[in-house]
């Protein structure tokens, strides 16, 4: 039975672990441990999936509660998806933060996932990787 609840001090290595095991390892720093430790510290709603204890599934938002919830991490390990644990984490996180709208950039993978669940593209979407690229 898949459980699930907001967590406040999950460890770097659990963490690292779901995100190598669902694939977003590849665009996440997860051979930087004090980077990882950053973003589970700056990050304000983590609500996980767990199967007897094991993390298998993680949401890692940032939200202000009332306006934006920027979902930055939905990882949920390959061997349990396509059983809606997905799907329940972001229900779970919305349900957290119901006035909020719920905004996330699809790891590439998952583009076509979003919408099957509800979840409607915007193309207005802008992303600036370094200041020095501001002209």
């Amino acid at each position: 039975m898949i459980t699930y609840q907001i967590e406040t001090d999950l460890s770097v290595e659990e963490f690292t672990e779901v995100l190598i095991n669902s694939t977003l390892g590849e665009r996440r720093p997860v051979s930087e441990p004090d980077r990882i430790s950053q973003m589970l510290q700056h990050g304000n709603l983590i609500i996980t999936a767990r199967d007897q204890g094991k993390l298998i599934g993680v949401s890692r938002s940032l939200t202000d509660f009332m306006f934006c919830t920027y979902l930055s991490d939905l990882a949920i390990d390959e061997k349990y998806q396509r059983q809606g644990i997905g799907k329940e984490l972001i229900r779970r996180t919305k349900l957290a933060t119901p006035q909020a709208k719920l905004i996330l950039l699809s790891a590439p993978k998952a583009v076509e996932y979003y919408p099957k669940i509800g979840m409607t593209k915007w193309e207005q979407c802008y992303v600036l990787d370094h200041v020095d690229d501001i002209k």
